[in-house]
């Protein structure tokens, strides 16, 4: 997809972390690393992300006051540290989760969770956990990881929607906002 869906449509939505090409070749290592030893099914390259605020299914028409509501919000650049992978037995998955939680992640996610309650949009509004998914439908953890340790610079967040499409699904970056300094 290279346009937003059109205004009839439903669009499953989400703020997220996009990362460069570089850190997303890392997370795929990371991925290909683990899966021998983990199964499950890699994540695709392309789809490496963070989610910051999940909101689901929503009308393509509202998809502007998503935007209006984000452009609002300050990113302080930040950088974020991965130095091995967790599993997460519940879901099954194995991510990448980061060493430690920012405070200007933490500030970046409550003040989307304030700016889309401001704008009646419904979100996800379990506690917030960062991670990276890298393999689904895991069947454990890993014992041992000798993966080299990730750096993510982050200097801006980006609005990004899901697609079905023949053998799974694909994340579309549908608007993006730099960081800026304070």
């Amino acid at each position: 997809m290279t346009a937003p869906p059109r205004a009839d449509a439903v669009a499953r939505v989400f703020f997220a972390l996009w990362p460069g090409a570089e850190t997303r070749r890392q997370f795929a290592q990371w991925a290909q690393a683990l899966r021998g030893e983990c199964g499950g099914r890699a994540m695709r390259d392309e789809n490496l992300h963070l989610t910051l605020v999940f909101i689901g299914n929503l009308a393509a028409g509202r998809l502007d006051a998503l935007e209006a509501a984000a452009a609002g919000i300050a990113c302080a650049p930040f950088l974020l540290e991965f130095e091995r992978p967790a599993f997460w037995r519940r879901n099954r998955i194995v991510c990448a989760e980061p060493v430690a939680v920012p405070p200007a992640l933490a500030e970046l996610v409550a003040g989307l969770e304030a700016a889309l309650a401001q704008a009646g949009v419904g979100f996800d509004r379990r506690p917030y956990v960062p991670h990276t998914t890298l393999l689904r439908n895991a069947r454990r953890g890993p014992a041992e990881f000798s993966g080299a340790s990730i750096r993510w610079q982050v200097d801006g967040f980006a609005l990004l929607c899901s697609q079905p499409e023949a053998g799974g699904v694909r994340y579309w970056p549908l608007a993006s906002w730099p960081g800026q300094a304070r």
